[in-house]
């Protein structure tokens, strides 16, 4: 079920990348600013490429708000790719421009060339285009407007990188990215993103496809690079006495001892803090290719190198907090409903 909607569209280097959103409440102070912020901080963290130093990304809304609010209307949100200009005739439409300037024939491991390639019948430039974790910038501002009705509603956000590499001390950190660095090497990490202030009741029980715990990892699952997504605490080497979190009264009221669940039980936000963990790969292009193999020529040969970070998990956990803010306003949405902010501020109890 969805309330809240929208599609992305763009290349790595293409000339934008767009996303049309559907199912606004009107009245929604979208502050641009704001957007502009959590795309600087998705471009931030030590280890990112040449590609961050090319592009300043900023948004252009041009649709759904009028004087600073949203109307109710599907919002448009497009990002200019600088880079577009070195890559113009290599990313043309037009078919007289047929070019074989930055075209690669030799597959990748661990990206979506060799399988994306055999499933649309098609070079392995097409692949990269928008199988890249450069369309994660369009999403980072979908869930920056997500965050604005977010926060109508006092919801509030934060993450945390916990590891890079064996590196579990943030002081380590940067010395685990310059070793892997001067090794022509990549290094993956684990972060954790808090939504705190949630209300009970968000998902069900009563389908498969409803719960929202199985709607944030798929969300999360789904950014490139993420092999592993985790809510709460994991509960290996656990027992069931010392796993599950107890009620307790407090003045009162019903609390818990614990949120080793991370906020959700039986599929449904419980009220305590929503925890989501989640691990990044190491980004499979490296200066020290692995081995692979010609698709033209069939024969074994190094991975092509594309410009690429040596590490990403910081702004990988901003694209998670995004795309965690997008579930989040869809269940709030379905749940409490309203075609404007008033109204659902009203249906909130707000």
């Amino acid at each position: 079920m969805e309330k809240f909607r929208f599609l992305t569209a763009g290349e790595s280097h293409g000339k934008y990348l767009t996303a049309i959103i559907e199912g606004l409440p009107s009245g929604i102070e979208i502050d641009i600013n704001f957007i502009n912020e959590e795309l600087k901080r998705r471009q931030k963290g030590y280890g990112r490429g040449a590609r961050m130093e090319i592009e300043t990304d900023t948004v252009e809304i041009t649709s759904g708000v009028r004087y600073g609010k949203t109307i109710g209307s599907p919002v448009t949100l497009v990002i200019k790719n600088r880079d577009f200009e070195s890559w113009e005739k290599v990313m043309s439409i037009a078919p007289e421009d047929i070019t074989d300037e930055k075209e690669f024939t030799t597959y990748r491991p661990g990206h979506a060339d060799w399988a994306g390639s055999v499933k649309y019948s098609t070079n392995l430039r097409n692949i990269l285009e928008r199988s890249s974790a450069r369309k994660t910038a369009i999403e980072v501002a979908v869930g920056a407007v997500a965050k604005l009705l977010l926060k109508q509603l006092n919801i509030d956000c934060k993450s945390e990188i916990t590891q890079i590499g064996s590196a579990c001390c943030c002081g380590d950190f940067e010395k685990e990215i310059d070793l892997a660095k001067e090794n022509g090497d990549t290094v993956g990490g684990k972060f954790v993103v808090l939504y705190q202030n949630l209300p009970a009741g968000l998902g069900s029980h009563v389908h498969w496809d409803r719960g929202i715990d199985g709607r944030k990892a798929q969300a999360v699952m789904s950014i490139p690079a993420v092999k592993v997504v985790e809510i709460g605490t994991n509960p290996l080497g656990y027992y069931g006495s010392n796993y599950h979190d107890e009620f307790s009264i407090d003045n009162g009221e019903i609390g818990r001892t614990s949120n080793n669940a991370g906020g959700i039980e039986g599929g449904i936000t419980n009220g305590q803090d929503l925890v989501v963990s989640a691990v990044m790969k190491p980004i499979p292009t490296m200066k020290k290719p692995l081995k692979s193999v010609d698709s033209k020529t069939l024969k074994e040969t190094e991975a092509h190198f594309e410009r690429s970070d040596v590490c990403a998990v910081e702004a990988c956990s901003v694209v998670a907090e995004s795309r965690i803010a997008w579930v989040l306003v869809n269940e709030i949405l379905l749940k409490f409903g309203g075609d404007s902010l008033e109204e659902l501020k009203r249906n909130y109890k707000i």
